[in-house]
């Protein structure tokens, strides 16, 4: 066939693209309007797993890969929910973070984002109505945990409804070719992190540590210094990457959570994370544990902070999986404030796919 004959063909397959999207958005916003009118949320982190995984068993077999086919989905859900509801998206900011990078990766190019100046900024804009959701760091892979986060939800009535897994890959950009570069520029974390490659491949330049990878982007898009930021900060500021994943350390990912005001429905791969302390007795914290492994819960991750309230007193934060609407889980919570001072489900939500 010749190339005009498929051009042609290309063209007609677009036209019935078009048709069928719009169409699909007006049946979405019939559902939104829906949803309005019974309280529910618009956003469901339980649907949209359902969706995804529906368009991967649909796309086996063709020659588009399944990143590319939930990556198209991706931005047609954006682009529902932000013609549903305006739909406002809080993050850990400024732009071009690695926070704004996973919170597009979940909610797409077409909804708003706020910056927020501190994760504590973040929770207050949800709780006050300002923003919809929000997205905070909660652990690295290289760093441990994000323990401000963690404190935040000792006294928020917000719950975790969706996590994010983003691997961190960083990259070296400028405005300016490579051997015209004076300085290079980072948060001084991102320096480090790429301290081998740095010393390796770009000796006797000088490093500037500065308060953030968005500022150091920002700074090499109006002048003759290098930054390490992310590709997302590269297309922001609009600078070439001269180099990338030059991180010392490769796999490093960050789990980010979503925040919103209810946890998510059962999807049958689910999460769940509480936070408790325990009374003051021997063997407590063993007795609370065991009660996850009594009724077959795989616990995924614990985490300790000071109370606040008594000198050497600590809460525990867990994540385990399952539901906390399932059977087993409900036995088990139940069985754990047995032994608790205190005990709070800070929510249910889908597992991140392909963790």
């Amino acid at each position: 066939m010749s190339l005009d004959k498929l051009r042609k063909q290309i063209d007609k397959l677009d036209a019935k693209l078009i048709e069928l999207l719009n169409e699909r958005v007006s049946v979405a916003l019939e559902i939104g309007k829906t949803k309005k009118e019974q309280g529910g949320e618009i956003y469901v982190p339980s649907r949209e797993k359902a969706v995804f995984e529906r368009i991967s068993q649909l796309n086996e077999g063709g020659p588009l890969p399944d990143k590319s086919a939930r990556a198209i989905y991706r931005e047609i859900m954006s682009a529902a929910l932000a013609l549903e509801s305006n739909l406002k998206i809080a993050y850990l900011g400024p732009p071009a973070t690695f926070t704004h990078q996973a919170a597009r990766s979940k909610f797409g190019a077409s909804v708003e984002y706020h910056p927020a100046g501190s994760i504590a900024d973040v929770f207050a804009a949800v709780e006050n109505g300002n923003a919809d959701y929000g997205v905070v760091p909660i652990e690295n892979s290289t760093e441990g945990a994000v323990t401000h986060t963690f404190d935040q939800f000792t006294g928020t009535t917000l719950k975790i409804c969706a996590e994010i897994y983003l691997p961190i890959s960083l990259c070296l950009m400028a405005s300016v070719p490579r051997e015209k570069v004076s300085r290079i520029c980072s948060k001084q974390e991102a320096l480090g992190q790429c301290r081998r490659w740095l010393n390796a491949n770009m000796s006797g330049i000088e490093f500037e540590a500065v308060n953030s990878t968005t500022l150091a982007a920002e700074m090499a898009s109006t002048s003759d210094c290098a930054a390490v930021a992310s590709k997302f900060a590269a297309e922001l500021y609009n600078l070439d990457i001269l180099a990338e994943n030059i991180q010392d350390v490769r796999g490093n990912t960050t789990r980010f959570l979503v925040i919103g005001r209810t946890c998510s429905e059962p999807t049958g791969e689910d999460k769940t994370s509480i936070y408790f302390g325990i009374k003051d007795k021997v063997g407590a914290l063993h007795d609370t544990l065991d009660t996850l492994k009594n009724n077959g819960i795989n616990m995924t991750k614990i985490e300790s902070r000071p109370s606040g309230d008594k000198v050497w007193e600590y809460v525990f934060f867990v994540d385990f999986e399952g539901h906390a609407d399932s059977p087993n889980v409900k036995k088990a919570l139940e069985e754990m404030e047995e032994h608790c001072a205190i005990l709070n489900v800070l929510g249910s939500y889908p597992k991140a796919s392909g963790v």
